[in-house]
């Protein structure tokens, strides 16, 4: 999104509850979250005390990922993790791409449900646990932050943006003219290399000594971060040294070689502005004078620390990744950080056409053209998959030579066109793109190779997931009513979501069912398990109490018959039910349940009852079970609210909890429009986090029917 003056007064204030966080703990980083309201992933909104290079995997967070923010919101509580040993035991992906010792805290931020939430970090030595004054301080931090979120939401301000804010070190004094010449001149006495680095890794000062000992100052440059300007630092130590230095805080040390034969020792010294480094001659030994390197070529430079730290992460991630769009998010989120990329399209083969599965850096417009064209295209990513050949092209010129036909986007000088194959069969094309020239040396061209064919194995995994995933849905929703039956006094509602996309199908069902003219049964149900088994027993339940519901047979009744079926079917699956059988001109409802969670009843005033029926075993444990049944008034006016258990479950918070502040949002609601109200209720459980079951809901309202009269 854009900048605005609303969206940049909100941010200043997180901003400012982050940097007090901080202060009051002693954390050296810290992270701020922002959960768009309706979705399922964290946006890294605020960042301190680290770059953008080091995080960027962890842009976006899905609430259902190993990782220490999603964890304390799906708990709703501080997550406390002391040292890379344990981190790396509970958050392993977190544990591999940071294999560093530190110590990290996550809180959830709320504000009328949970919005958001702050990462913190700290060096090993910190104690282990937080204190009282720093539990205090987290808790005030998140309090704050959750009224910002909640006023800014309520302006309809959006705190996300393309990349996140990062917000700048605190400065240190300015030095008096005379001190800062006097500062300078020691420096430049000293016999040892010194030169400075911002939290961003880039050159900021350097000394004579330092520019000698970097050999003559090629490459050691202001602005300039010296791993990638120093051909004889393109080795990962220095970048990975550096990386552990700013996530420990502790000093480190390593020794390379300058070529042709001079060992050299780095000493880095970390603060919260940035690095300062030492450079001193080192002893030679015998194993550097057995083993000189000669001066590197940039064609044989390796690929650095971050990029190989961000091929792991995404290797992993992509090994839970399920279906086609979860693949691409990863992927883009990944591969343009991970690689420096402006420009990522990422193209799948359907029926002989490619399609456009995800982009980045792209325009709409742009993208569009090449959505749906036949594989006999001539453009580019369409060449290099028929050839099977990954195609690389450093410059502009070289691209035109190729390609003189092809359009450009916008000023992009630089590509890599991979073909996404496995087994030899076409999955799609890889596009990625930049706005500078770059050479691709060898090394960077074999990893980008072999995230292809990662990427190509977790697409054609991910389309039969697709498959399997639509079939089974298809199987669900088909045994499922198709609409509700028009009853004359009630009014009638019903909602079913699924649950997250690695579950298969699920056994949750609902039903209204009409009796008499005057009478209906509202039905509701879980059979437990996710796969077809619990889909199949779930029709069998709704025919058995379909075929006894059109004689009249009584709730507790009709959960008898069905237990008995199914004891006799033996189908190694439980099922909760439960049965109201609703006689509008007696305005009077009998329920009987068989162990599902207790219904609501909303009044006409307003004031919403947790419903205390006497339950029953779950339908299939015994054949001898009985299912007493309550008579209860159900004048107009009134609302019964039947919901399955996954309405109300969220992991870490006690159900009986989630049920009262259910009736809560019942009693509170505008209950003039059931579709809206049904709508509200599966947004709100959606936003609490993820959910691990379906959601199946039947809201019937009784109203005074008209008469035969009034209807003329």
């Amino acid at each position: 999104m854009t900048d605005s003056p609303d969206s940049h007064a909100w941010s200043r204030q997180l901003q400012d509850a982050l940097a007090e966080v901080m202060q009051r703990t002693g954390a050296t980083a810290g992270m701020f979250y922002v959960l768009p309201p309706g979705q399922q992933v964290l946006h890294l909104a605020l960042l301190a005390g680290l770059p953008w290079s080091l995080i960027s995997p962890w842009a976006r967070v899905p609430l259902d990922t190993a990782t220490p923010v999603a964890h304390a919101l799906r708990e709703d509580r501080l997550v406390w993790m002391n040292g890379q040993e344990e981190i790396a035991r509970n958050y392993p992906q977190l544990g591999t791409v940071l294999p560093y010792d530190f110590v990290v805290a996550a809180a959830p931020v709320t504000g009328g449900g949970i919005r958001g939430g702050i990462v913190l970090v700290w060096p090993v030595w910190h104690r282990p646990g937080p204190s009282p004054e720093e539990r205090e301080a987290i808790a005030v931090c998140c309090r704050r932050a959750g009224l910002v979120l909640q006023r800014a939401a309520a302006s309809r301000t959006s705190l996300l943006f393309d990349r996140p804010r990062i917000m700048s070190p605190v400065r240190a004094p300015e030095p008096e003219p005379a001190q800062a010449r006097a500062a300078y001149e020691f420096t430049e006495r000293l016999p040892t290399g010194c030169f400075g680095l911002d939290l961003d890794g880039r050159v900021t000062f350097f000394n004579t000594a330092a520019r000698d000992l970097a050999n003559g100052g090629a490459g050691l440059l202001l602005g300039q971060r010296p791993w990638e300007t120093l051909e004889w630092l393109h080795d990962p130590v220095f970048e990975d040294t550096f990386r552990k230095t700013l996530i420990t805080r502790q000093p480190s040390s390593f020794t390379t070689q300058r070529p042709p034969d001079t060992p050299l020792t780095f000493v880095l010294h970390p603060d919260d502005r940035g690095i300062s480094v030492h450079i001193t001659p080192a002893p030679r030994s015998h194993e550097t004078e057995a083993t000189p390197r000669g001066q590197p070529t940039v064609l044989g430079k390796p690929v650095g620390a971050t990029a190989l730290y961000h091929l792991t992460h995404l290797a992993v991630a992509l090994t839970k990744a399920v279906g086609v769009q979860d693949v691409a998010r990863i992927v883009a989120d990944q591969l343009i950080p991970g690689f420096g990329a402006q420009g990522l399209v990422l193209l799948t083969v359907q029926e002989g056409r490619m399609n456009v599965v995800t982009h980045r850096g792209y325009s709409a417009e742009f993208v569009d053209r090449f959505d749906g064209d036949p594989l006999a295209a001539h453009a580019p990513h369409m060449k290099v998959l028929a050839a099977g050949e990954p195609v690389f092209l450093a410059t502009y010129a070289e691209f035109q030579r190729a390609y003189p036909s092809a359009p450009r986007y916008a000023d992009r000088n630089a590509w890599a066109f991979l073909p996404l194959i496995v087994s030899g069969h076409a999955v799609g094309s890889l596009v990625l793109s930049y706005d500078r020239a770059r050479p691709f040396p060898p090394a960077e061209r074999a990893v980008l190779t072999s995230l292809a064919g990662l990427i190509a194995q977790a697409l054609d995994r991910a389309r039969l997931y697709d498959a399997k995933h639509t079939l089974t849905r298809a199987l669900q929703t088909g045994l499922l009513p198709p609409s509700l039956p028009r009853v004359p006094g009630l009014d009638a509602v019903a909602r079913y979501l699924p649950a997250g996309p690695d579950m298969d199908i699920g056994g949750d069902f609902y039903d209204l069912i009409r009796g008499t003219p005057t009478t209906a049964l509202a039905v509701i149900g879980d059979v437990e398990g996710h796969n077809v088994h619990a889909a199949a027993l779930m029709g069998q339940i709704r025919i058995n109490i379909h075929a006894h519901a059109t004689a009249g047979t009584p709730p507790g009744e009709l959960l008898g018959r069905t237990n008995r079926l199914l004891t006799e079917l033996e189908p190694g699956l439980f099922t909760s039910c439960l049965i109201a059988h609703l006689d509008l001109p007696r305005h009077r409802a009998r329920l009987s349940t068989a162990g599902h969670p207790p219904p609501l009843l909303r009044h006409a005033d307003g004031h919403t009852d947790i419903l205390d029926l006497t339950p029953g075993l779950l339908l299939g444990i015994g054949p001898d079970a009985e299912y007493p049944t309550a008579d209860i008034p159900f004048p107009p006016g009134s609302t019964l609210v039947l919901y399955t258990d996954g309405l109300v479950e969220i992991p870490g918070t006690d159900i009986e909890t989630t049920t009262r502040h259910l009736a809560q949002q019942i009693a509170q609601a505008d209950i003039e429009n059931l579709d809206d109200l049904a709508d509200t209720l599966v947004e709100q459980a959606q936003q609490t986090g993820p959910r691990h079951d379906d959601i199946a809901l039947l809201l019937v309202h009784s109203h005074r029917a008209e008469t035969e009269h009034e209807r003329r």
